[in-house]
């Protein structure tokens, strides 16, 4: 059964839609500008360590390196939320300005029918 996409696009609130689309792009801005922005350094500095504390300096590294790779995965998610939001706010603008040309177009369609029906009545 093929979805109805005429009853599924008249679903979509179009109006809060364009309304909210801008806040969309400006926090997904923020969120971007916040991931980009560098870690504050160790506040604690390395010092020598002795055998037994080894295996929690390797924890530590091991921690410190999933930590940066979580800040890698977490400022590309943001690029893509980011190039979403805009892309999203690109495609709000064509479908508010293409609906501005239909609504132009069915005007000038009635007034192409009043006058053929005029020039009919006419004739």
């Amino acid at each position: 059964m093929p979805i109805p996409w005429l009853t599924v696009l008249k679903a979509v609130p179009w109006t809060t839609v364009i309304e909210n689309a801008p806040k969309v792009a400006d926090r997904a801005r923020q969120l971007w500008g916040q991931a980009t922005k560098k870690p504050a350094p160790p506040s604690a500095t390395h010092t020598a360590v002795d055998a037994t504390a080894l295996p929690l300096s390797a924890q530590v590294d091991a921690l410190r390196a999933q930590s940066a790779d979580l800040d890698r995965r977490l400022i590309a998610a943001s690029e893509l939320i980011s190039a979403l939001a805009e892309q999203n706010t690109q495609l709000v603008a064509r479908i508010e300005a293409n609906r501005r040309l239909v609504r132009r177009l069915v005007w000038v369609v009635a007034v192409l029918v009043v006058v053929v029906v005029g020039w009919l009545i006419r004739s």
